[in-house]
């Protein structure tokens, strides 16, 4: 494949990744009090149908793995298109909770399938190894959703409703997004068994060497369990101080004395510095091993914060463009470190396993988070500094095994 046909790759899926969470993930920041107010439900209601949606994408996860892992990303993300789009119709005809729910939970069915999980394994499927470039790339586009989908959404419904919004956002995955996963490069080895796979053959930590004995395979059975379960302890800590930052970081800062106009000018720094983050990684951290990377970013939220509860107000910039810059880095390892670890087979099943617990850790976020801040106010902090701690240390006790056998001479 050309560099120019991966390049076109990377922007018609970093474009569709950014209208799949501009639609989904940041919709209801802007349209859960108008829905609230209509349906006649309260707003921690429409809130509470979103957490359902990603209960539904976390359960869902990993059989959406499992089919990009047979069939490619390109029949599986178009069709996420079509989903995306009946969700939003559900959710623009809901009279009530009942159709709020119904709306949300197929949402959550196109979220299993249909955001960067999906996404990083289309392109595994596509580039195997080499696939971490591309990753980046589409997170690159992908970085602005809210930028550009929390704007948008905000004059669609002041001209014409949250229900026009909605239909809106439809419209565009069926004239947009659907064109774009579909022109995706159709995969070479789609519907071939995963040992076909041209990666297939490079060392991981899941395949112990051919001339392993019994307890060789079984301690490399148990190294595998080991870093597996790591990984998930860490997507699942920073998913949840992500979320957790994106539902309450103006009111954080200000329970910490930063002045409204102020809060809002500090948590708008957070969208800039992911994408530097981004950056980052695509040139200057590219030739370091992912492991190393994801160590960095995953001191930053706890670094931030520190600096933050020392030197309060004047530091409060500093806190969120660390944060930002840290969370922008681990989005790609979310991404990187499952292909450097495990290697390519099976890729997809195991990105949905690993992230199962990270979506329902996203799920409680912004409630258990809220609950902290109205229990403590700005020690709040100390709670996300905490986790980051928590997922800073799972980083490293990492080790890449693979990366271990080759340096040794295994096979």
């Amino acid at each position: 494949m050309t560099s120019t046909s991966r390049a076109a790759t990377i922007v018609q899926l970093g474009i569709a990744q950014t209208l799949a969470w501009a639609s989904s993930y940041y919709l209801p920041a802007i349209l859960a009090a108008p829905m609230a107010r209509d349906l006649g439900v309260s707003t921690p209601t429409v809130f509470a149908a979103f957490s359902a949606a990603l209960v539904v994408s976390a359960l869902l996860g990993p059989a959406a793995g499992k089919t990009i892992d047979r069939h490619g990303g390109r029949p599986v993300l178009a069709a996420n298109s079509v989903i995306f789009a009946a969700g939003l119709v559900t959710l623009a005809l809901a009279q009530g909770p009942v159709g709020l729910f119904a709306g949300w939970v197929i949402l959550g069915v196109a979220m299993a399938a249909g955001l960067y999980e999906a996404a990083f394994a289309a392109l595994v499927h596509l580039y195997g190894k080499d696939a971490r470039g591309a990753i980046t790339g589409i997170t690159l586009f992908a970085g602005f959703a809210s930028t550009v989908g929390w704007p948008l959404s905000t004059w669609l419904e002041l001209e014409w409703g949250w229900r026009a919004t909605c239909l809106a956002w439809a419209a565009l995955h069926l004239l947009l997004g659907l064109p774009l996963n579909w022109r995706l490069p159709a995969s070479p080895t789609a519907g071939l068994p995963a040992d076909a796979h041209p990666n297939a053959g490079q060392p991981e930590v899941s395949a112990p060497p051919a001339e392993s004995t019994p307890p060789a395979s079984a301690s490399s059975t148990s190294s595998t369990t080991r870093t597996a379960s790591l990984l998930a302890l860490v997507f699942a800590v920073t998913w949840f101080i992500s979320t957790a930052m994106a539902a309450h970081l103006p009111r954080l800062l200000q329970a910490h004395g930063v002045p409204l106009a102020t809060a809002l000018v500090f948590a708008g720094l957070v969208g800039p510095a992911q994408v530097a983050g981004r950056l980052l990684e695509y040139g200057l951290l590219r030739n370091i091993h992912p492991l190393v990377s994801a160590r960095v970013a995953g001191s930053l939220h706890t670094l931030g914060a520190m600096v933050f509860l020392f030197f309060g107000i004047p530091a409060g910039a500093v806190f969120t463009v660390l944060h930002g810059a840290g969370n922008g880095v681990l989005t790609i390892a979310k991404g990187t470190l499952p292909l450097v670890l495990f290697g390519v087979r099976d890729y997809g099943a195991r990105q949905g396993l690993l992230m199962v617990p990270a979506r329902f850790a996203q799920a409680t976020a912004p409630w258990l988070f809220g609950l902290a801040i109205d229990r403590f106010g700005a020690n709040a902090l100390w709670f996300s500094a905490a986790l980051g701690l928590v997922a800073f240390a799972a980083l490293m006790l990492l080790r890449d095994a693979s990366s271990k056998r080759r340096s040794d001479g295994g096979r």
